[in-house]
């Protein structure tokens, strides 16, 4: 290289803007319980409501009380899962079976937040890098439900075909 000023301001800028997109690790905000709260009523109720759905439901693959959480007409969004509570239950006995619940969800919950009819689930979500299997990142999922009457009607995700 004729200038070597230039090679070294390179390199640095190079290892500069690296630096800057470095990714902070996904953490929880709070407690679960804590994320729970709301001065709101409603709101924390239909915040229960879908926590206590991870819970029992996907978490503790107790089937039998989808009646308790999810409208008969359950729309799902998610491209590889079927709507109505009656596919929902189909899917999820083919993979879980019961086991005890726990008081709080297993995954590590970054927020759960309401506003109106919806709530939403973030969670914390480890991956493998792509050129590297042997590193880890985190990132972030994101369920998000709309409660109406009480049950949960319809739900959202970023899952992809």
């Amino acid at each position: 290289m004729k200038n070597p000023t230039i090679a070294i301001c390179t390199a640095a800028s190079m290892l500069i803007a690296t630096l800057s997109f470095a990714q902070l690790p996904v953490k929880p905000l709070a407690p679960q319980k804590k994320l729970l709260e709301s001065k709101d009523k409603k709101l924390a109720a239909n915040k229960k409501l879908v926590y206590d759905m991870w819970r029992e439901f996907l978490e503790g693959g107790h089937m039998e009380v989808a009646e308790k959480y999810f409208a008969e007409d359950y729309m799902q969004h998610n491209p590889t899962a079927p709507t109505g509570r009656k596919a929902v239950v189909e899917v999820f006995s083919r993979f879980t079976k019961p086991q005890a619940i726990v008081d709080t969800i297993k995954a590590k919950v970054v927020s759960i937040t309401a506003d109106g009819d919806l709530v939403t689930l973030a969670f914390v979500r480890e991956l493998t890098e792509k050129d590297d299997k042997t590193k880890k990142y985190t990132t972030t999922w994101f369920d998000m439900f709309r409660v109406e009457n009480g049950k949960i009607a319809e739900h959202w995700d970023s899952a992809t075909k």
